[in-house]
């Protein structure tokens, strides 16, 4: 070979690398940007919508799936999302789920898809909107701050931290829309009994339940990851509508920067959050709905000024890639550990409706970001 052929292939392929690698920091970067952004919601919630688990539900799985639609309608005011909420709603007459006072399911479970009646409200008011919400919390026949003031929010006669994203903020939403401090007292009640059975001040993170603190018979901890992240997007519900000169605003705020600070120390390289917080060999694989959770709190707290976006944002970066990479050309969220109520071992196939509305309440504080350029 001649020389001068050596050095024009030299050049080429060096051409070849430099094109390759800006071209791939182009690729990486679009995640961050709104049109990529909106492409993912699309696809994602579409895929679902064709894909659900069952044709009829009521009750947290299909809620938080439109918790994340209702939360991406208001970020992009894309009205296809409020007409799907409202179909959906309408599909359930704009009443939430019913139980008798004493029975073993939660009565924070049934609040739900009230979030999406309420938000919707929000958009544009018509009072028969939340009315079925209302009423149901009026009744003191059913399973409900009325009915069984003490217990009403526990799961087999215990406290479960996945139900400060399920009852607090619907309450929340019903205090901002009307005044009525009897919603805010009850959020507050329930909030903060479940935090103070659960929530450990060493760690600064949330144990699922009390079968789950620490003895002497066992020494590794069980943080689940996503039952913290029902927590902390619980929290950050809250605090979008809770107006800040609420008593206790300062306080829930208080708990987003801890559990922030806490998480921090405890995500994984590649940007996942494992499935056992405490111990990330317990299950060692990536999870998408944990992780998601805790996207759109950080986000959300970084978005709002709560937490420092110099600290904090390349750890939703991060965990932003980490997430997307994961969204199947169909729109799947994949890793999305399955119903339970600890850390499990969990495949790629993996997903469920919750899931995908994890990652759309991700992506709703992901596009009122904007990272374009930043």
């Amino acid at each position: 070979m001649k020389k001068g052929m050596l050095n024009f292939t030299t050049k080429t392929f060096a051409i070849f690398f430099v094109i390759l690698f800006v071209a791939s920091n182009l690729m990486a970067q679009s995640i961050y940007e709104r049109p990529q952004i909106k492409e993912l919601i699309d696809r994602v919630n579409t895929y679902q919508l064709n894909h659900p688990w069952k044709e009829y539900d009521d009750n947290w799985i299909r809620g938080t799936y439109y918790a994340g639609v209702m939360a991406c309608y208001f970020a992009t005011e894309d009205k296809t999302y409020l007409e799907q909420t409202d179909k959906l709603c309408t599909s359930l007459k704009w009443k939430v789920p019913t139980l008798p006072p004493v029975h073993p399911a939660s009565g924070a479970n049934l609040l739900t898809v009230g979030q999406s009646m309420i938000q919707s409200y929000m958009a544009k008011p018509e009072k028969s909107k939340i009315r079925g919400v209302i009423d149901h919390l009026d009744n003191p026949n059913l399973r409900n701050p009325k009915g069984n003031p003490h217990q009403w929010y526990y799961e087999n006669g215990t406290r479960y931290v996945d139900a400060l994203f399920t009852g607090p903020p619907t309450l929340a939403m019903l205090y901002n829309v009307t005044g009525d401090q009897k919603y805010s007292d009850w959020m507050d009640a329930m909030f903060w009994d479940v935090y103070g059975k659960l929530y450990n001040t060493d760690t600064n993170l949330f144990y699922r339940d009390k079968r789950f603190f620490p003895s002497n018979k066992n020494g590794k901890k069980i943080v689940w990851s996503r039952g913290n992240g029902w927590a902390m997007a619980g929290i950050a519900r809250i605090l979008e509508y809770l107006p800040m000169e609420h008593g206790n605003y300062k306080r829930y705020e208080s708990v987003l920067k801890s559990m922030a600070a806490a998480l921090k120390e405890c995500q994984a390289k590649e940007g996942f959050w494992y499935p056992n917080l405490a111990n990330p060999d317990h299950a060692p694989f990536k999870e998408t709905s944990g992780t998601s959770f805790f996207i759109y709190g950080l986000a959300y707290g970084i978005n709002n000024g709560i937490l420092n976006k110099e600290e904090y944002l390349p750890i939703v970066k991060k965990a932003w890639k980490s997430v997307t990479d994961e969204i199947s050309k169909e729109g799947k969220v994949q890793w999305g550990q399955l119903v339970g109520d600890q850390p499990v071992n969990l495949s790629k196939d993996d997903s469920h409706e919750y899931v995908t509305g994890t990652f759309l309440l991700a992506a709703s504080e992901m596009y009122k970001m904007n990272l374009k350029g930043k």
